[in-house]
């Protein structure tokens, strides 16, 4: 018999209260918790990054992370990137630059992405590739998933706004 937990995480600044078995996923519980769909499932391995998310202002892969290890901590997610009815720079930016084909890799890159331009808020396109090299799209060649994030970046500078995570 297995033991359940009561935890509560803080996903995109409201408060998850739920009993959970300790081995759930912290990808679970954003989707089926939190009824959170835009963080993607893709390998269960780390491999390729479809479910990244912030915890705590850090990129993680959500498959890596028990769910009971994020309780009182702070989780964001792709959902939580547009202020209402205004897309995120990043948003825009794969929207205007066509960064995505299917869109499965679409969320975690947005969520890598954000923390790398928080860190490098003025990359070179070498610098971007390394940056979501931890992330894979299976569609494209990525020459327009860095274009929107080159886009993203000028955006942000522009706006004198930061990718804050």
């Amino acid at each position: 018999m297995t033991t359940r937990k009561k935890i509560t995480v803080t996903i995109n600044g409201e408060a998850v209260t739920r009993e959970v078995e300790p081995r759930t996923l912290l990808v679970h519980f954003i989707r089926e918790d939190a009824n959170l769909t835009g963080t993607h499932i893709g390998c269960d391995t780390t491999s390729c990054g479809a479910c990244t998310v912030h915890l705590n202002g850090s990129a993680v892969k959500s498959c890596t992370v028990f769910a009971v290890q994020a309780d009182g901590q702070s989780v964001d997610t792709v959902e939580g990137l547009a202020n209402g009815a205004e897309l995120h720079p990043l948003q825009e930016g794969f929207w205007e630059k066509h960064g995505l084909q299917c869109g499965y890799c679409t969320p975690g890159m947005m969520m890598t992405a954000k923390e790398f331009l928080a860190r490098n808020p003025d990359p070179t396109e070498e610098e971007i590739r390394w940056g979501i090299s931890g992330n894979l799209c299976r569609c494209t060649g990525y020459n327009k998933i860095v274009e929107a994030i080159l886009y993203a970046a000028e955006k942000l500078r522009e706006s004198g706004k930061e990718a804050a995570v």
